[in-house]
């Protein structure tokens, strides 16, 4: 089988879609309609994907009613090939979509909101882009109406209008409001070709879709979101290596305005923690110290050497500027035993000491063998512990990657060996285009890009040279109070007995949804 197409960075104006019209579809869709007490909206809804022009035979829809009261019904109009399924067990959109998801028996899923009208070639022009690449992530484009006059029309009516091209006259006289932020980003970066990696942040799951094979290679959705599940849905599959794609051709109308618009302040004050937590790439919400994450922005997988070494090592990287990491140190770990013997004569000494050194360090875990892969952002793998990063090599070298948008970077050791920085993202996108006997490391540098370095001319330093400071508190008399309080003020920049002056406050920086970053 021919290999897929190679798609650099998110650049997907590489690929060459066909005209809506002028082709024959194999895959098989099913778009998945999540539901809550949409009871008005709902068969509309199904009104409009009953007149798409993709086949019906290849077309299923699903509704998942997340516990409607009164349960949800299939209304009369409505496509061919239509299942209604009711949540069980938990609540919310993501938890329903996941539901979808497992019952679907599409090859293709399309997230379709309750609250959405698709015109005539919605999941045509969503379903061309997965025929080209089974990685391709796309998301249509949406107007936002008032939709009190569609509920005077008959369903089979609106049905009728869109099988004959006229969904874009079902509002006249009515604003049209865009997604504004949305729209935004997109002229910015040409429809998200020049984004990278960024273009996850901007996967709008209210009309989105994606191949089975790359939702079920993700995390996919995780049922304990409320809110902000599309946002990490885009990371999660971005992680599998998606290329996020704008098709202008795939048009919806919502049915009145989002929550996220009506309530943009409370939505985000609420996703913050969430998104901060679980999405890596949203840096912007998580503070640049003092903090760890669930999931990491960079793993660093350690082999454990000597102890003095491996503990020098980690400890350095501990040490670093990127405090939002997990250090993996490889090695045996199960040797370390409770028999009697001479502590200093242990056969296993030097295991003990790093397992020591480590074990209830929450930035670090030990396990027996190396990882196949990881949810970090960045993964960081060592050849050996014969070289240790300087406080900012790290940071640096992370900062050069995302600059670039690259997908890895080399750094060579006297040793011989050398370390790889890897974007998580980028060996998932290498792992999906791979044929049997493909040179990885060219088809890495043809999708995103790879440039090698000297680790030792880019601050990294023989081991035993690199110094990680500790306290000092040596045995002394005590100092008199009045003394000691002027030291604490000189420590604090101040000159003398006096309040502490608070830091000016920084300037404030607005991210995409206008929160102070």
């Amino acid at each position: 089988m021919a290999r897929q197409t190679v798609v650099r960075h998110n650049d997907w104006g590489t690929l060459t879609p066909p005209a809506l019209g002028a082709w024959e579809p194999t895959l098989s869709v099913t778009v998945v309609v999540p539901t809550f007490n949409y009871q008005q909206k709902l068969p509309y809804v199904l009104a409009g994907l009953a007149a798409q022009s993709y086949p019906a035979h290849l077309l299923e829809v699903l509704v998942v009613d997340d516990q409607s009261s009164p349960p949800q019904e299939l209304p009369e109009v409505r496509p061919d090939n239509t299942r209604l399924v009711r949540v069980e067990h938990g609540w919310g959109r993501a938890n329903a979509c996941q539901l979808g998801a497992r019952l679907a028996d599409g090859d293709v899923l399309h997230w379709y909101d309750a609250d959405m009208l698709a015109h005539r070639e919605e999941v045509e022009a969503h379903a061309r882009w997965h025929h080209l690449v089974d990685y391709a992530v796309p998301g249509g484009h949406k107007l936002f109406v008032d939709p009190a006059s569609l509920f005077e029309v008959d369903p089979a009516v609106v049905r009728d209008r869109i099988a004959a091209g006229e969904a874009a006259d079902l509002f006249p006289g009515q604003e049209h409001e865009a997604h504004q932020w949305v729209e935004d980003y997109w002229a910015k970066t040409d429809d998200l070709r020049t984004a990278g990696p960024r273009a996850q942040r901007f996967h709008i799951g209210m009309t989105g879709s994606v191949t089975k094979a790359l939702y079920l290679d993700s995390a996919g959705f995780d049922p304990s979101l409320k809110l902000g599940e599309d946002m990490h849905l885009g990371h999660s599959l971005a992680q599998a290596g998606g290329v996020f794609v704008v098709d202008r051709e795939a048009r919806s109308w919502h049915l009145g305005r989002s929550q996220v618009l009506r309530r943009a302040e409370q939505v985000n004050r609420f996703n913050d923690p969430y998104l901060a937590d679980l999405v890596p790439t949203m840096r912007p919400k998580r503070n640049k110290r003092g903090r760890a994450y669930q999931v990491p922005y960079l793993e660093v997988v350690v082999p454990a050497g000597p102890a003095d070494d491996t503990i020098r090592v980690v400890d350095s990287l501990l040490d670093g500027d990127v405090p939002d990491l997990r250090v993996t140190v490889v090695g045996p770990w199960s040797s370390v035993h409770d028999d009697r013997v001479q502590p200093v004569e242990d056969p296993v000494l030097e295991t003990r000491l790093v397992h020591r050194s480590y074990l209830h360090e929450p930035r670090v875990r030990l396990l027996e063998t190396a990882p196949a892969s990881s949810d970090a952002e960045f993964v960081l793998t060592l050849p050996d512990v014969s070289l240790a990063p300087l406080p900012v090599a790290v940071s640096a070298m992370l900062g050069d990657l995302e600059r670039t948008h690259h997908g890895a970077r080399a750094l060579t050791y006297p040793t011989g060996g050398a370390a790889r920085l890897e974007r998580t993202a980028a060996l998932a996108r290498v792992a999906r285009l791979a044929a049997p006997g493909d040179d990885r490391e060219a088809l890495m540098d043809e999708s995103f890009g790879v440039k090698a370095y000297d680790a030792t001319a880019v601050g990294w330093v023989p081991t035993p040279e690199r110094e990680v400071e500790r306290f000092l508190l040596p045995a002394r008399p005590a100092v008199d109070p009045a003394k000691s309080e002027d030291r604490l003020m000189k420590a604090l920049g101040q000159d003398g007995p006096a309040a502490v002056t608070p830091r000016e406050p920084e300037v404030e920086k607005k991210g995409i949804f206008g929160r102070r970053r």
